[in-house]
């Protein structure tokens, strides 16, 4: 949509992104339609039962998905998420989530985000389907 590198998109949709700071996620690696990010897991993310509470690392699977579908320049907003939790996840776990893009179609885009734990296991995979706008993310 614009000459304006997928770095640069991402870079300005983190310094507007309260929720990513406050999660502490760092940016790894960007490029079209892909991203990688990390985040150490802290005492205040866990739920009840001693384990993460689904809806950060939801959030945390959710910010990959949006730096790699937005990283065109072309503002693009979830049309439908689903996660699967496959282990759980615990303070001082290092996570690292990979978004791939699948399908980049004119009007909507789908994306898998795998998050990994610091022993590289597998804990979560999350599905994405994006709807594109004609807005651009950066002017």
């Amino acid at each position: 949509m614009s000459d304006i590198s997928p770095e640069t998109v991402v870079q300005a949709m983190v310094n507007n992104d309260a929720f990513s700071k406050w999660l502490g996620i760092q940016v790894l690696a960007i490029k079209e339609g892909y991203s990688k990010i990390t985040m150490k897991v802290r005492p205040e993310m866990m739920n009840g039962l001693g384990v993460v509470h689904g809806g950060v690392a939801f959030s945390f699977a959710d910010s990959a998905f949006a730096f790699a579908c937005n990283n065109r320049n072309q503002l693009s907003l979830a049309l439908d998420t689903s996660i699967q939790f496959l282990k759980p996840v615990h303070v001082g776990d290092q996570l690292v989530a990979e978004a791939g893009e699948l399908h980049n179609g004119k009007s909507t885009g789908l994306y898998l985000v795998k998050i990994y734990n610091q022993h590289n296991h597998l804990i979560a995979l999350f599905k994405g389907t994006c709807f594109r706008t004609t807005k651009p993310v950066v002017v």
